[in-house]
């Protein structure tokens, strides 16, 4: 039977749960052990699909196909491993479980009740990802704070698998310690408060990680210790750090890793962190810049820009750039400044060693995009776009290359008789019902790679698996005139002839994928689009 490790966090969202609840699973892998890790979303919703990205982040996608949480990227990046939808509970998820079974009769006939059959269920999901995957640790994220109403149910599944298992089931608790300017004081009494949240719902967390902009000393660790009932030893630093990369060796600075073996009576069975220092160490050690410019839609919320909405192609980025050895240098612009004809405005791309048009849904920003790739293309500056990016490559080529002048997509919803970008033709029937949860082309595909081409030379093989999230494909009725003038069709789906990748010829680097490849790179093992992508940069 596994080990469970629950983490959930106080005092506010976003405090870095996620990475946390990674550089653990990180750490125990590299102690010999097998991790697996969920994360729970309070939210109805039944999975992230139809969520706003500008609110929620972005939409993480895995090779089944799940529309989840970016924090199971997270994992995915740490623990070097690929999860499934098993990996992904929520609310809605949850209550339509138990919905379904008490329609077929499975409770026999009982009165089915909020608690225990809805915590029940949670812990059925939580007991399944153990087994399935035969771990050693399971790590549950529970999501939003502890002291919200929506998290009530979950807490309660917590709970009730200490009280089955007291010794395979450890809490630990994230909370924020601000600092504040006009006193210069790190406060605990917001992690006191979160405690004690915690405690009402049972619950006596094993471990506390005081997240803060500097280290936590002693005075603030011994003051943790006597109000929430725990040794200082068990109260962790997780200071601010440039690089997220950086926090499993923060924590085992700390004796974390140690700490929760000995409390469940465990010991390591390998040291295995060398690779993982080493990583440190290089992105530590690069100085040379690169400067990649991402023109996007999602990050602008009032006067802020939210991060979280790309998180998976800066990750990618970063990855890519460190194992070219360089610092990436990323910038973000906004698509709708370049719906200009102000030349000034790209005039400022040519700062950039290389542009990324990432994916995105909707008309608003498009034409901005198409510009943008229209100066890529003439300009010979390195470019890479991703699953929006790529259909409005495809549209840019139309429009100037091959004198379609209305070539556009069915998803802008224009008059336009020249729809480049069209309906997967099996959803058609779905999006006239207004059927548009689960609707797109999702999780892994395979691609079969033309030889003599930059993914060519990138993957290395024919044969490729990679994951998508989209209703829309480059209509093949426009294939061989795109082709005859120059575009190249470097990758097709070889089940449904659908168009993957597509290049041109005579410039440094422009490759387009209708897929999502910074879903699949990984700290230690970068994806080799991105690679490629970088090295061209540099050049």
């Amino acid at each position: 039977m596994p080990y469970y490790i629950f983490v959930a966090g106080g005092v506010m969202s976003s405090v870095g749960k996620g990475a946390a609840t990674a550089s653990i699973g990180r750490i125990l892998q590299n102690k010999g052990y097998k991790v697996s890790a969920i994360k729970i979303d309070p939210y109805i919703n039944v999975d992230a699909g139809t969520m706003n990205p500008i609110e929620h982040g972005e939409v993480f996608v895995t090779d089944d196909g799940t529309e989840c949480d970016q924090d199971v990227g997270n994992y995915e990046r740490f623990l070097n491993e690929s999860f499934t939808t098993d990996s992904y509970i929520t609310t809605g998820r949850v209550y339509q479980s138990v919905i379904a079974k008490e329609r077929n009769l499975e409770f026999d006939g009982k009165c089915v009740e909020v608690v225990p059959d809805i915590p029940n269920e949670v812990i059925n999901r939580i007991k399944k990802v153990g087994q399935k995957n035969k771990s050693d640790f399971v790590m549950i994220e529970i999501g939003g704070t502890v002291g919200e109403y929506q998290n009530l149910l979950f807490l309660e599944a917590a709970r009730m698998m200490k009280l089955q298992n007291p010794k395979k089931t450890l809490f630990v608790l994230v909370t924020y310690l601000p600092t504040l300017r006009i006193i210069g004081e790190m406060k605990t009494k917001p992690t006191q408060t979160s405690s004690r949240l915690l405690n009402e719902a049972g619950i006596q967390p094993d471990f506390i990680l005081g997240r803060a902009a500097y280290p936590l000393d002693a005075p603030r660790k011994r003051k943790i210790s006597v109000f929430c009932n725990l040794d200082p030893k068990d109260v962790i630093s997780a200071p601010d750090v440039d690089s997220i990369y950086e926090i499993p060796l923060n924590f085992e600075k700390e004796g974390l890793g140690d700490r929760i073996l000995k409390k469940v009576g465990a010991k390591a069975k390998k040291k295995n962190g060398k690779q993982w220092e080493a990583l440190v160490k290089k992105i530590k050690g690069n100085k040379k810049p690169v400067k990649i410019g991402i023109v996007g839609k999602y990050f602008e919320t009032g006067d802020f820009s939210l991060m979280d909405s790309y998180i998976s192609v800066i990750e990618a980025v970063k990855h890519a750039s460190w194992a070219n050895n360089r610092q990436p240098e990323i910038q973000w612009l906004s698509s709708q400044k370049f719906e200009t004809k102000d030349a000034s405005q790209f005039k400022k791309l040519k700062n950039f060693d290389g542009i990324i048009v990432p994916g995105g849904f909707g008309i608003r920003g498009t034409e901005g995009k198409i510009k943008v790739i229209e100066y890529c293309r003439k300009n010979k500056i390195p470019f890479l776009g991703l699953c929006l990016g790529m259909q409005l490559a495809a549209i840019e080529f139309a429009r100037n290359v091959c004198n379609i002048k209305d070539a556009s997509s069915a998803e802008f919803g224009t008059k336009s008789r020249n729809l480049v970008i069209d309906f997967m033709p099996e959803q058609k029937e779905l999006l006239r019902n207004k059927k548009y949860g689960a609707t797109m082309r999702l999780g892994a595909w395979n691609c079969e790679i033309k030889p003599k081409t930059i993914s060519s030379k990138a993957y290395g093989k024919k044969i490729i698996s990679e994951r998508h999230r989209h209703r829309y494909e480059l209509n093949n009725d426009y294939r061989e005139l795109l082709e005859k003038k120059g575009m190249v069709m470097a990758g097709v789906n070889p089940e449904k002839d659908l168009v993957e990748i597509v290049e041109l010829k005579n410039h440094p680097f422009f490759v387009a994928t209708q897929f999502h490849p910074e879903l699949k790179s990984r700290p230690l093992e970068p994806h080799p689009l991105f690679k490629e992508f970088i090295k061209a940069a540099i050049k």
